[in-house]
């Protein structure tokens, strides 16, 4: 048959970027055989041979030669008289074997062949990529921003592949144009109607501690050891470390001489706030570390309803709470533990009234969301801007400004 390239003819729909040239070979048989079969019934007489390097192919039927009169099948049989027509030394129950001409196939056909080839590499590339991206689930990638929406931006990576970047996977500050460079892990990888949809995030703890493990060597080489991250995306982060080496500070190799290491992770994370703690299986110090900077004078702490209370002087008390609760908040998340603060009370606090005292005037889950936040005087409560407090509590700006009537009038 006339010597067609197929890889050249049908290099429209192939790039060979993500299908290997066996598979390609293989698909390319199958859609030729499924032909053979719409148009003689069967391929099991026909020999298809396709080079693997030119990626040329011929198609030939083999027929057993059979006395005129007695062919059954024109498929896989020839009469004698049609076969010495081809060379005239066949013989009755010799094999012949003829070149499938391209053209013989005819226009619709070779058309349904082309569209059919199309559609089967397709979905290789889709399956490949979905297997490709799912082996990659929790890594980082770099990529390139191709178009930026308002709940979502497309990243390219660099095969050109379609990465979606959704704002929940955004830390707040992320502000990027086409054409930047932004890195982010692979989240997850779903096939919805036959087409992979690859999300990634810059959002999830892994996403810290991959960059961890990029930035500090210890980590990577399993010196040290990640316990858990907990992070609020853009404000603040709370990372526990270990090291099973008594000679490394897992702390100090975290951070780097003057904050070295730790400075290229804030910087892509938006100026995150970073507090490395060291891991320790005893609660009590635990909690007590992660509530760092605060000072603990003491830590009650009850297992089974896995709640802790702690003590500190009242000037650490905003230390331990932190800007927007945040503090205590991936305290308790990094803990385990719910955590409440209470303020030790000394001779200066004695006109001072625990919050306790006026729930007759103000319901008790009122006053326990001001406990949650470290308040638990009048004076405590009184001491506070009334918008920081809506913001810090989940209580109503009329309800605050109702509570702080009541108490007011108790020192008047």
């Amino acid at each position: 048959m006339e010597t067609i390239n197929l890889i050249n003819t049908f290099a429209e729909f192939k790039e060979l970027k993500n299908i290997d040239r066996a598979t390609m070979v293989s698909v390319l048989e199958d859609v030729f055989r499924n032909m053979l079969v719409k148009t003689y019934g069967s391929d099991e007489n026909f020999d298809i041979i396709i080079n693997t390097e030119s990626g040329d192919f011929e198609i030939w039927r083999n027929r057993l030669v059979m006395e005129d009169g007695d062919v059954l099948d024109e498929n896989t049989q020839i009469s004698l008289s049609d076969a010495r027509k081809i060379d005239p030394t066949y013989e009755v129950g010799e094999e012949v074997a003829t070149e499938v001409k391209f053209s013989d196939f005819g226009r619709r056909s070779v058309l349904a062949i082309r569209q059919n080839l199309a559609s089967r590499i397709t979905d290789l590339e889709k399956a490949n990529l979905f297997q490709k991206y799912t082996e990659r689930v929790g890594e980082i990638i770099t990529g390139e921003v191709y178009q930026v929406w308002k709940r979502e931006m497309l990243v390219l990576d660099d095969e050109d592949n379609e990465l979606l970047l959704p704002k929940s996977e955004q830390i707040p500050s992320d502000f990027f144009r086409k054409g930047d460079t932004v890195r982010a892990i692979v989240s997850k990888v779903e096939m919805i109607n036959n087409s992979p949809k690859i999300i990634l995030s810059r959002t999830a703890p892994e996403f810290l501690e991959r960059l961890f493990e990029l930035e500090v060597p210890e980590i990577f080489d399993g010196l040290i050891t990640i316990k858990k991250i907990v992070r609020i995306p853009g404000e603040r982060a709370k990372v526990a470390v270990e090291s099973y080496d008594e000679r490394i500070d897992p702390v100090g190799a975290c951070v780097g001489v003057k904050g070295s290491r730790i400075y290229g992770i804030v910087k892509e994370l938006r100026n995150e706030n970073i507090d490395v703690v060291n891991y320790t299986s005893n609660p009590s110090l635990m909690i007590q570390r992660a509530l760092n900077p605060a000072k603990v004078l003491s830590i009650d702490i009850n297992e089974e309803t896995k709640t802790a209370e702690v003590h500190l002087k009242p000037s650490e008390i905003s230390l331990a709470i932190g800007k927007g609760g945040l503090n205590i908040r991936l305290a308790s998340m990094l803990t385990g533990y719910d955590i409440d603060v209470y303020r030790e009370t000394g001779e200066e606090d004695e006109e001072d009234v625990d919050l306790t005292e006026f729930t007759d005037e103000i319901e008790p889950w009122i006053i326990d969301q001001f406990r949650k936040i470290g308040l638990d005087t009048a004076k405590r409560v009184l001491a506070q801007n009334p918008d920081d407090l809506a913001q810090r509590t989940d209580l109503e700006t009329e309800t605050i400004q109702e509570v702080l009537r009541i108490l007011r009038s108790e020192f008047e």
